[in-house]
């Protein structure tokens, strides 16, 4: 049996189910390609500091890339026995090129190089997750955009409270996803620091260059400390919490979108391209995906509790607890990836029930505020204003009508200090909410500006 390639220290073979237990060979080889980028980039450091040839660079380079070849192309072979992707590619380089390959993990070791290779595919999938929330804010902006008129009953509680326009509604959420933007930027730009180079928590006694290993693979600069550098698992906890928040504001969405396309609701219609029959009752068409959306967040939220769990008792520096810290930011990055994609495309295709909305918002009093804050204004008191409108609530009531409906005759026989400005409709109670911020027209108009420089300056 081969023995491994770091097992000079054992005069036994490691039993089998050990190798079962210890290896993450296969999961952690979607770090393939960063592992091959910041070997690149250490050995050409190596070479210009004078620890390896140019011949031997030369071969590290081109065995490499014939490593890379291999794993794109399905040839590559993952043996269990050699525990990560970082020995498995050593490995194969070293059989590719002989000793050659054996130099390149001079001054480094695996716990700065699979430091390295996950920060970058953090870092990475960072500014990709950000590019896909500026697609959906875009599919967020455009909708409102068509629907600056269109009033909805506004909600607390799930009561109708005020109406709203849909246009407004639609923003609050570009206003969420452009929170998670910034979380997913900010986390890039704080953790886009190499730890290539502090080797297994010390540094190392080579004369190395941290500063050219980092600038070649693209980070700010090197960390500062590395004993906290080895066994930092930072930049992974804030992409699983970034996802965990982001996912939240999509099960929010999807839960109206859920509602919303009931009967009783039937405020949208989700495209038939985006959903599901039943097995049994032909009549159902279901709203799978946000269910889904909805449901793929708890599991966005026990990542994050799993890997916070794993890190909340390690001393200094690495420990081997620290494995696992991939499988469950790469099952959040690829979820979220389809779920924001999937979303974009439901919100894009979904049809707004204009005429639905509109007679929703005449059920349950929406304008009884502005009834109040009119009175208020004309110098009542606010809780003698507040009992007017209540009597003019009972009074619709009994007419089976909604406030918004009541005449103006009718509302005077309320109180006398209701003048012939006094207007209940919906049209009005909308457009007068003009601070900044509200749903009047013209605000909605001023955040619709607002986003679209947004989208625009950060292209």
């Amino acid at each position: 049996m081969k023995q491994k390639l770091s097992s000079g220290r054992f005069r036994e073979i490691q039993d089998e189910l050990l190798d079962k237990f210890n290896a993450s060979i296969f999961f952690d080889n979607k770090l393939y390609e960063e592992d091959i980028k910041g070997s690149l980039a250490h050995a050409k450091m190596l070479t210009n500091q004078g620890i390896l040839s140019q011949d031997e660079y030369e071969d590290i380079v081109k065995g490499l890339n014939q490593v890379k070849q291999e794993i794109e192309t399905g040839k590559f072979v993952y043996d269990i026995k050699d525990e990560d992707i970082h020995m498995s590619i050593e490995k194969r380089l070293t059989e590719i090129i002989g000793d050659a390959g054996k130099k390149l993990h001079t001054a480094r070791s695996r716990n700065d190089q699979v430091a390295v290779d996950f920060r970058m595919y953090v870092l990475k999938h960072n500014k990709l997750i950000s590019a896909k929330i500026k697609e959906l804010i875009a599919t967020f902006v455009e909708l409102a955009s068509k629907h600056k008129n269109t009033i909805l009953p506004g909600m607390t509680h799930l009561q109708h409270a005020q109406p709203i326009s849909f246009a407004f509604h639609m923003l609050a959420y570009a206003s969420m996803f452009k929170r998670d933007y910034e979380r997913f930027m900010n986390s890039y730009e704080r953790n886009n620091l190499s730890p290539l180079g502090c080797a297994a928590l010390a540094g190392t006694p080579h004369n190395i260059d941290r500063f050219a290993t980092a600038n070649e693979l693209g980070f700010r600069e090197p960390t500062i400390n590395c004993l906290d550098t080895v066994s930092d698992r930072d930049f992974a906890l804030e992409i699983l919490f970034n996802i965990a928040t982001l996912s939240m504001h999509m099960s929010r969405i999807s839960e109206e979108l859920i509602i919303w396309s009931t009967s009783e609701f039937a405020f949208v219609t989700i495209s038939d391209k985006y959903a599901t029959g039943s097995s049994i009752m032909p009549q159902k068409k279901n709203p799978d995906v946000p269910e889904l959306i909805r449901g793929k967040t708890g599991r966005m939220y026990g990542n994050l509790i799993s890997l916070l769990t794993v890190m909340k008792g390690l001393p200094l520096a690495y420990n081997k607890d620290t494995q696992e810290d991939k499988e469950g930011v790469f099952d959040s990055v690829e979820n979220i990836l389809v779920s924001i994609d999937i979303l974009n495309a439901v919100m894009k295709t979904l049809t707004i029930n204009k005429e639905k909305m509109l007679k929703s918002s005449k059920i349950g009093h929406l304008t009884a505020t502005d009834l109040a804050d009119y009175l208020a204004k004309k110098g009542v008191p606010f809780r003698e204003a507040h009992h007017i409108t209540g009597r003019a609530v009972a009074l619709a009531e009994d007419k089976g009508v909604d406030l918004s409906e009541l005449t103006l005759e009718e509302l005077q026989s309320i109180d006398e200090r209701i003048g012939d400005d006094a207007n209940m409709s919906l049209e009005n109670s909308l457009n007068s909410r003009n601070s900044y911020g509200a749903t009047a027209p013209g605000q909605v108009e001023k955040q619709l500006e607002y986003f679209e420089k947004f989208l625009k300056d950060n292209k």
